[in-house]
């Protein structure tokens, strides 16, 4: 085995964004340019000499090569053991958990989360610090400036590591451990929940429950997790085995990629529940018979319920949410007591949050919720979370939502992506949006009046850092709000985010659709931001 330098040259795009670098699997396949990456990963997180790494992915295309060439560098580098998943899976989620339960100084997820694969598609390289969450801006800001002066990495000339077999091996100085990729997850899970509930209410034989992996990385978990343990029959996770293309589909848990899902909980016979995951296993949407609960929904009712839950039955110290997230969850701890953090958008917001203790829930509205129990959203622990609900309170998925409806009032929300549209339309769209905030306070709109406008702001409660331009706002006095935003997940032009939100109040008024309950709202900012006029769209890509 001998140690290579390679001379190389940096590439000028390799800025990551909320969730690591993300680009075209070709970029990838650029000669040097994973290398370059992991390199200033490398270079910039401290000394790993005989540290601990976890390294995994999702299983799309190009992660089992990708997961040699970092083994090898690894070893050049001088790190002292590798746990890496079986055959080179590890969900985003069982990652940190792996970091946090071993101690591990960080951890490298290959993935692009709910982006497609395949050679066409997508490929993704994330970074986790020593607490299991996404690495901070600041060391996501040293591997950036690292990658722009790179003129070298190191390798070790070695064969390929055998991940099928569970085991240890050496690379040169380095212990190579092909791990289980569910145990310590699961482990983790039975710790929290009671699993004894949940397998009698998936045993009685009235209740049924349909689980689509969407053929990426959460299909392991799922059968191990759900049909062996928890004895679900055999069949109920569909879409289980994970694909480097996703079987052509495109792993991303909402109404218009997990279609078949939808279809089985809208059709005859439907089952009570049903769930999907996305390509990495962070992100989870949840349905009950012919009745979809929005992530915002899901994430207050988790916080209403809490405390029936063993992990959490000592009450939670805090909830926080992502700024366009609905604010449903925001009535839920001013009930209880507890404070509510608006942060933005990004998880790694949410990780000073919980090491601090000043949170345990956390969520997205873009369908990612999750806890202390790691420092990463996490799908199958919202199913679980969910399913040990259900088991206790015996109701449906929709008789507990209204109930909360009726007790907290009704946030109605959505959700409207206006996916690769060309980068420049785009950007003069939100720097014309924030020209006008100035204006707008007083303003009004058919019934509306703006109240505030603004680009939001966060001022980090632990460490203080302050995160500017994190979306524009415009909120009205009757505590409706419309957000826009370009989102940093996408890899191909821009993808622009509309959220509109408005309150209600009155169960008499809790079963409208949501479009309809939002149509002024919808009218009110296609008339603010010229979205037809200035990128050509006449209607989302998606809503949700």
């Amino acid at each position: 085995m001998n140690m290579r330098k390679v001379s190389t040259t940096p590439f000028p795009d390799q800025k990551p964004g909320t969730s690591g670098l993300r680009k075209a699997v070709k970029a990838f396949q650029q000669p040097h340019y994973l290398e370059n990456f992991i390199q200033s990963i490398f270079d910039s997180v401290g000394d790993l000499g005989g540290q601990t790494l976890v390294l995994g992915g999702d299983g799309r295309y190009y992660n089992r090569q990708a997961i040699q060439i970092i083994l090898k560098m690894a070893a050049a580098n001088g790190i002292g053991r590798i746990k890496v998943g079986q055959r080179g899976i590890l969900s985003t989620p069982a990652t940190s958990a792996i970091i946090r339960k071993y101690q591990a100084f960080g951890g490298i997820i290959l993935s692009a989360s709910h982006n497609p694969g395949g050679p066409n598609g997508d490929f993704g390289v994330k970074y986790n610090i020593n607490n299991g969450g996404p690495a901070p801006e600041k060391v996501t800001e040293a591997i950036y400036d690292r990658s722009k002066i790179i003129d070298s990495y190191q390798i070790l000339e070695a064969p390929d590591v055998d991940l099928e077999t569970l085991g240890e091996s050496h690379l040169a100085e380095t212990v190579v451990e092909v791990i289980d990729s569910v145990h310590d997850y699961e482990e983790l899970m039975e710790s929290l929940f009671d699993f004894e509930g949940i397998h009698q209410l998936l045993t009685r034989g009235n209740f049924r429950i349909s689980i689509d992996a969407l053929h990426a990385v959460a299909g392991p978990y799922a059968h191990a997790i759900f049909e062996q343990r928890l004895g679900a029959p055999v069949g109920t996770v569909c879409n289980g085995t994970p694909l480097e293309d996703f079987g052509g589909g495109h792993p991303d848990p909402n109404l218009v990629y997990a279609h078949e899902l939808v279809d089985i909980l809208y059709g005859e016979d439907a089952p009570d529940f049903g769930a999907a995951f996305d390509g990495d296993g962070d992100r989870n949407m949840i349905l009950g018979r012919k009745f979809f609960v929005t992530p915002s929904d899901s994430l207050a009712v988790l916080a209403a319920n809490a405390k029936l839950v063993p992990g959490y039955s000592s009450g939670l110290a805090g909830v926080a949410r992502s700024m366009p997230t609905s604010q449903a969850v925001d009535r839920v701890a001013a009930q209880i007591g507890i404070e509510s953090y608006e942060t933005p958008t990004g998880w790694k917001f949410f990780g000073n949050l919980l090491d601090a203790g000043k949170a345990t829930l956390c969520g997205e509205e873009s369908f990612g919720t999750g806890s202390n129990h790691i420092r990463e959203k996490d799908g199958l622990w919202a199913v679980l979370f969910w399913l040990n609900i259900l088991a206790v309170r015996q109701q449906s998925v929709e008789q507990i939502v209204r109930e909360h409806w009726q007790t907290y009032g009704r946030n109605y929300y959505s959700r409207h992506d206006y996916e690769e549209i060309e980068t420049a339309p785009a950007n003069n769209l939100i720097e014309r949006l924030r020209s006008l905030l100035p204006t707008l306070k007083g303003k009004q709109f058919g019934n509306y009046e703006v109240e505030y406008s603004d680009d939001f702001s966060y001022t980090d409660p632990v460490d203080g850092s302050v995160s500017e331009k994190q979306g524009v706002r415009i909120g009205f006095t009757d505590g409706s709000r419309i957000v826009v935003r370009l989102s940093g997940t996408g890899t191909q032009g821009a993808t622009l985010r509309v959220y509109l939100e408005s309150y209600e109040p009155d169960p008499a008024k809790h079963d409208l659709d949501p479009q309809q309950a939002l149509i002024s709202l919808i009218t009110i900012v296609e008339e603010i931001a010229q979205i037809r006029e200035l990128t050509g769209r006449e209607q989302p890509t998606v809503i949700t």
